[in-house]
This record gives C-alpha cells, structure tokens and sequence, in this order.
C-alpha cells in the first residue's frame, strides 16, 4: 500500500509523539507522577484558547507555545502547593486539572462566537485529530521534540540521579529544584506536541503506558527509555494505518487502544514480571516441594527397615503425601532419583543424596 501524503504525515506525527512522550513517560512514572501527564494535558487547553484569542492566529507554533506556557505554569502551580501547603500531590493534581481545564472550556465556549472561530479547528485539542496535521504542524512537533532529546540526553546522568535518589544527588552539588523545573518542563513539551493528536483527554495514555509497559520487560533505566520509545512509536504506527484503513475511525483513540494492548499484553507476557511467567515460577515451586516431599516421605519410610534404599507401593506414600503421588514419582523418576521395582519405588543413590542434602529439585 503506497502511503499518500496526509497518511505519511500522520504516521510522522503519530510516531514521534510515541518516542518523545514514551522517553519522558518513563521519569514520571518511576518517579510516581503518573497523573501529572493528565494535569499538564488538561492544563495546557487554556493556553491554545489564549493564544488564539489574543493573535487571532491557528499558526501551530503560536498555539503550542501558549499550550507550553500554561502547562509549565500548571506544573509550576503543583509545585509551588506541595511546597508551601499541607496537600498532597495528588490533590494539587486535582485542583491545577479542575481548574484549568475548566477555564479553558469557558474560553473555548467564547471563542464559538469569535468570527473566526470556524476556521481556528480549536476543538481538535480536546479529543484531538490526527488527519488535520499538516506539514507546518510536524515541523514544530520535531523541532521541540528534537530540542526535548537532545536536553534529556544533555543531562541524562542528572535526571538519573534526581530519579532513583534525590538526597544523594542534592549533596553532590546538584540544583534539585533547577532539575526538577527542567524535568518537568521536557515532559510539558512531550506533552504538548501530541495535544492536536490524541487530544487532552488521552495524552496521559501516551505519557505512561509505554513506559509502563516497558517497565516490565527490564530493570536498566536506559533499557526501559528505550523500550518505551518503541512502543509508543509502534503504537503511533500501528493505530494511524488501522484509522487510515477504516472509514471514520479515530486516529487519536486508536493510538492509545494499540498502547493500551501492548500494556495488558506486558503485563501478561513479560519475562521476570509478567503474570503468566509469576504463574509458572510459583507452579514450578510448588512441583519442586511436592517431589521434595515424596522423596522425603520415601527415605523415612525405607528408613524404618534399616536401608534407605527400601521399595514402598504408592498407597503407602499417598497416605502421606498430597497431590497426585504416582505424577510426581513419574517426574523423580526422569531425574534419576528414583526407581521402580514391580509397582514399588525406592531411593536412588542419587535421591538419597538428594534427600540428605535437604535439595529442592
């Protein structure tokens, strides 16, 4: 399928939106400020309603730069009330999302009167769409991203240490407060350029589910930045070519529904810490105690007729072992440490060994 031009620029769009945001998803989300992508989205609608209204201008970098300035003020806000108040960060989250997002609905309500208003396409920025970018729109969103990679590059080491150990990095010499404002500021940036793709409303998915997808493939920080980069532009590419194949589905929503699956799909499959790899490691502890313990109920049995070698029938051993005996005999015998004489089971000397050791095979 030849990619015509509005496709390839959504594709572009689409895809450097999941880099971007998947890279800076992963500092929010290791640092616990999963909803701050939510506030910072919500907060950053009043800035394009006010940057139309007061240049009367849908230049996308007009109207970015007013959604960059009112999310930064926004993360600022939160900022400012953990510090100096008793509110938590959560309920500093809820207020700065209530408030400005509400504002900026008023706003966007008085703008429907403006003459202009037909063509400012302003709504876009609530539910997003992907089809109305246009090549100016792509041109801003890789110059910031650009800018956002090369700085989270530029002080990587810095925005590592503020992560996983903020103390240690103030008494080294580092400016915490001065990171922490730059950190958010990235994550403000990554936040905004995907605002006319998948809206105000969704643009928290695509902050943290890559990274927490990612998450669960890896420990290495720079690993999971990287993962998350992947699936977010995986995501991005996967749910423009699915909208563009069928009519009138939503790019924006199936974006996030493609990163959604990727989630569920980490959660379920990811070595280590997926739960289908937890189910069978605690599977695999409990055969490991149920052959200990036959092996065990063996020896003591054979024990009381002066060789641990001694051959007992499986009733002997059910009475007193749990679980499917006979099963459990079949796998010791795989492993050569037991032996069947005439529909009785006895010790190998490996299984004695075994046994005297105490090892859970």
């Amino acid at each position: 399928m030849a990619l015509d031009y509005t496709l390839t620029l959504v594709l572009l769009g689409s895809s450097l939106l999941g880099i971007v945001a998947g890279m800076l998803g992963c500092f929010a989300l290791l640092r616990k400020q999963s909803l701050l992508g939510d506030a910072i989205s919500h907060a950053a609608l009043p800035g394009v309603a006010l940057a139309f209204m007061l240049t009367l201008s849908k230049n996308p970098l007009v109207l970015v730069l007013g959604a960059v300035i009112a999310g930064w003020l926004g993360t600022l806000l939160v900022l400012v009330i953990t510090r100096t108040t008793k509110l938590k960060e959560d309920a500093a989250l809820g207020i700065v999302l209530s408030v400005f997002f509400g504002f900026g609905i008023v706003l966007l309500t008085l703008i429907q009167n403006h003459p202009s208003a037909n063509k400012a396409g302003l709504d876009t920025f609530l539910f997003g769409n992907a089809s109305t970018l246009l090549k100016s729109d792509i041109l801003v969103m890789f110059v910031l991203g650009g800018a956002v990679l090369f700085l989270l590059a530029l002080f990587w080491k810095e925005f590592k240490l503020l992560t996983f150990d903020r103390d240690f990095s103030a008494s080294v010499g580092y400016n915490t407060k001065l990171l922490d404002v730059l950190l958010m500021t990235l994550i403000v940036v990554a936040i905004v350029i995907g605002l006319q793709t998948v809206g105000v409303v969704l643009m928290s998915a695509m902050l943290v589910a890559p990274a927490a997808a990612a998450r669960q493939w890896t420990n290495k920080l720079g690993m999971m930045v990287f993962l998350a980069a992947f699936f977010g532009a995986l995501a991005g590419i996967a749910g423009g070519l699915t909208s563009s194949l069928i009519s009138k589905l939503p790019t924006g929503p199936t974006i996030v529904v493609y990163v959604s699956a990727i989630v569920v799909f980490s959660l379920f499959f990811a070595p280590a810490r997926g739960l289908v790899w937890d189910w069978w490691k605690r599977r695999e502890h409990r055969q490991e105690i149920r052959r200990y313990a036959v092996l065990e109920a063996l020896f003591l049995l054979a024990q009381s007729h002066g060789t641990p070698l001694h051959p007992h029938d499986v009733s002997s051993l059910q009475a007193v072992c749990k679980g499917d005996v006979s099963a459990t005999l079949r796998e010791l015998s795989g492993l050569h440490l037991v032996k069947e004489f005439s529909g009785r089971w006895a010790l190998t000397k490996n299984g004695v060994e075994a046994v005297s050791k105490r090892v859970i095979l």
